[in-house]
């Protein structure tokens, strides 16, 4: 009797607290029901899922990288598209200092990539890390949020030491390809803690050109080039 008080309690007191502190859609901005999390069901009909994890050739993100850099395996989770659910999302979990998002998404990217053979013997995830001051005034480095996500439904090992940005770039958004490489061009710096790895996987919110992926492999690379390096991504543009 005395249990079924407390749950009995412990139910109105969340009733209660949605009521006060309602959750609302990050698309749409519509209250959510209990079952919902962060997306409403009309908005969630507008995600457009790449269904990478089922393919058995290579994917467009796959070939992205081909002749560039050498890449073991890429997973994106959602294709971009503007004025739509993934757009929302991604502002969210960049400008909103909202990492529970994030986690959120890494575990269900971590449910896919369990489907993909190649993610089955990862030594670490490693997300793309943000300058310093970029990091400050966000609060948070969002790709880390995803990481700990996919690190937590796939209980893997979470390496935010080894790799660092080590010059601040400009906003990718609006340059040409060439430009993209030559702002991210040497940005970044590889610890010696990579030499006890075979495989990590780099975990980025969203990948258009993979200058900025790019850049960091091959200063990777450079520091152990035995290093298989695989990447995955929230959304591809």
């Amino acid at each position: 009797m005395q249990l079924y008080q407390r749950l009995k309690s412990s139910s109105v007191i969340s009733d209660l607290s949605h009521l006060v502190f309602p959750n609302t859609c990050v698309a749409c901005e519509k209250e959510l029901t209990k079952n919902e999390r962060f997306i409403c069901s009309f908005c969630s009909m507008n995600l457009s899922p790449t269904n990478f994890h089922l393919y058995k050739e290579a994917t467009s993100m796959d070939q992205l990288f081909w002749g560039r850099v050498n890449i073991k395996k890429t997973y994106a989770h959602l294709f971009f598209e503007k004025h739509k659910t993934t757009q929302h999302i991604l502002f969210t979990l960049k400008y909103k200092n909202n990492d529970q998002i994030g986690q959120y998404f890494g575990g269900e990217i971590g449910k896919n990539l369990q489907q993909i053979p190649e993610f089955h013997n990862v030594d670490a995830y490693i997300p793309v890390p943000l300058h310093p001051k970029k990091e400050f005034i966000r609060g948070y480095n969002q790709s880390e949020a995803l990481a700990k996500g996919i690190c937590q439904q796939l209980n893997s090992q979470l390496d935010t030491n080894s790799v660092t940005r080590i010059r601040h770039s400009s906003s990718q958004t609006k340059k040409s390809r060439f430009q993209r490489w030559d702002n991210v061009d040497s940005i970044f710096k590889a610890k010696n803690t990579l030499l006890k790895y075979n495989h990590v996987v780099l975990v980025d919110d969203v990948i258009t050109t993979g200058s900025t992926i790019e850049s960091l492999v091959h200063a990777m690379l450079k520091k152990n080039p035995k290093l298989s390096i695989s990447v995955v991504t929230l959304a591809i543009a």
